[in-house]
């Protein structure tokens, strides 16, 4: 019997990217979500970890156990995930503007932003926005991972 060997991949959506729905950071969090789901989120990530995650769903009106359940049983399309979203979160603009507020403007602690981008290359001390090196750090997995052999 032949054993399958899945290929692990980053999930290279930025938490600054928003569907038709217009909340920011839930195609990243589909993306990881149905990853987890068929073994295929790389090690380290959390299938649904308490950052932009959790700051999500809480915004959304998501209980964080459902969502996953919802994406692990039913292995929705992009826009299967954003109809739950709206049958059973809060979806009116003000909370989505919010929501989106709250994501653009998380900063990773000093020690942390300073760790990432000394780890990126970034020489702006001024980049602290977590969107910002989140999206960087991936991009540098997959470059020192995939790109680079």
């Amino acid at each position: 019997m032949a054993t399958e060997t899945r290929t692990n991949i980053v999930p290279l959506v930025s938490s600054g990217t928003a569907g038709p729905l217009g909340a920011i950071h839930v195609p990243r969090l589909w993306l990881k979500l149905s990853l987890a789901s068929i073994g295929a989120l790389p090690e380290g990530y959390d299938e649904c970890g308490a950052g932009f995650d959790a700051m999500t769903l809480s915004a959304l009106g998501l209980d964080r156990q459902k969502t996953i359940d919802f994406v692990r049983q039913s292995k929705p399309s992009y826009m299967e995930f954003e109809k739950w979203i709206v049958a059973n979160g809060k979806t009116d603009k003000a909370t989505i503007e919010r929501h989106n507020a709250a994501i653009r403007g998380y900063n990773h602690g000093d020690d942390l932003a300073k760790s990432m981008r000394e780890s990126s290359k970034i020489d702006d001390a001024a980049v602290r926005d977590a969107v910002t090196l989140n999206t960087v750090e991936d991009l540098d997995e997959i470059y020192h991972q995939a790109l680079r052999g």
